[in-house]
C-alpha cells in the first residue's frame, strides 16, 4: 500500500507553504497526502493579511476521522496558532503510533506572527516531547529557548537547548546563517550528529521552504527510512526545490515542489 502521510497545518491561499505545500511535497515524493485543516489565513506573496482559527472539535474530527479509518505511517505538525490547539493536537498525536515531525511555526517568511505567545508554553511542554523530529529555524529556536544563534558555531548550543523539551531529534535549519555561504543544518539526537551542507542559492522565492522540509522528512519516515536517511533525502528535496522557486505576484514568491517530477526523487 502506497505510504500515507497526515499534515497538521493551516492553509495557505496563495498556495506557497502550509497545507498546500504539504500536499505538493507528498504528490511529488510519492506518497498519499491527506490533511487536518488547523487555521485558514489569506495569504499571498506579500504576506498574510487575515487568520481565522478553526475550533479545537473541528480539528480533532478531521483526524480522527482519517486515522482511525485510513491509518498514517507519518504525521507532520505545521501552524498550530493558540495553546489550545497545541495542546490538543500534542494529545492526538501522542496516541497515534507513527513518526511525528513538528514544524513550530512561530512567524511567516513576512514576518507575520501565527503563533500566540501563550502558546509558547504548550509547544515547550507538550507538543516538542511528542516529536521523533523538531525543525525549528533560528527565529523559532530563539522564540522557544532564548538562544541566539549567529554562526554555525552556536547550532550546537541551540540544539541542546531545543532537546531539552524532549523531542527523539532535533534538525535547527541554519540555511539564514550571515557567517557562511551555504546553507547549514545540523540534526541530532544529543549523541549522534550530522551536519548537512547544501549551496546557498542566489534566489529570494523561498516562501514555503519550512513546510515543505519538514513534509519531506515524514515523506521519507513513512517510507521506513530511518531518521538521518529521511532529512538527509528531505534537504536535497528541497535544496532543488529553492533553486527552482519562481516569482509569484509582487513579493516572495514559492519553492517549486514539482522540480523532482519526470526523474527519479529522494
Amino acid at each position: 500500500m502506497i505510504p500515507r502521510v497526515l499534515t497538521v497545518a493551516g492553509s495557505d491561499s496563495g498556495g506557497g507553504a502550509g497545507i498546500q505545500a504539504d500536499l505538493k511535497t507528498m504528490l511529488a515524493l510519492g506518497v498519499h497526502g491527506m490533511s487536518v485543516l488547523t487555521a485558514v489565513t489569506a495569504q499571498n506573496s506579500l504576506g498574510v493579511q487575515g487568520v481565522w482559527e478553526l475550533p479545537v472539535a473541528a480539528v480533532r474530527a478531521q483526524y480522527r476521522s482519517v486515522v482511525d479509518d485510513i491509518g498514517v505511517q507519518a504525521v507532520k505538525t505545521g501552524m498550530l496558532s493558540s495553546a489550545e490547539l497545541v495542546e490538543e493536537v500534542a494529545e492526538l498525536i501522542t496516541g497515534t503510533d507513527a513518526p511525528a515531525v513538528v514544524d513550530p511555526v512561530g512567524v511567516s517568511k513576512h514576518g507575520d506572527p501565527l503563533l500566540a505567545a501563550s502558546a509558547l508554553d504548550a509547544v515547550r511542554t507538550k507538543l516538542l516531547p511528542a516529536a521523533t523530529v523538531a525543525t525549528p529555524n533560528l527565529d523559532e529556536v530563539t522564540q522557544l529557548t532564548g538562544v541566539r544563534v549567529g554562526s554555525e558555531a552556536d547550532l550546537r548550543r541551540a540544539a541542546a537547548a531545543v532537546l531539552e523539551y524532549g523531542p527523539r531529534w532535533v534538525l535547527i535549519k541554519g540555511g539564514h546563517l550571515a557567517d557562511t555561504d551555504q546553507a547549514v543544518d545540523l540534526l541530532t539526537d544529543g549523541r549522534a550528529e550530522h551536519l548537512l551542507r547544501a549551496p546557498r542559492h542566489d534566489n529570494r522565492h523561498t516562501h514555503g521552504t519550512g513546510c515543505t522540509l519538514a513534509s519531506a522528512i515524514a515523506c521519507g519516515l513513512a517510507k521506513g527510512r530511518s531518521v538521518p536517511e529521511a532529512v538527509t533525502a528531505a534537504k536535497e528535496y528541497v535544496t532543488g526545490a529553492i533553486a527552482a522557486g519562481f516569482s509569484l505576484g509582487a513579493g516572495i514568491g514559492p519553492v517549486d515542489h514539482g522540480w523532482a517530477l519526470g526523474r527519479d526523487t529522494p
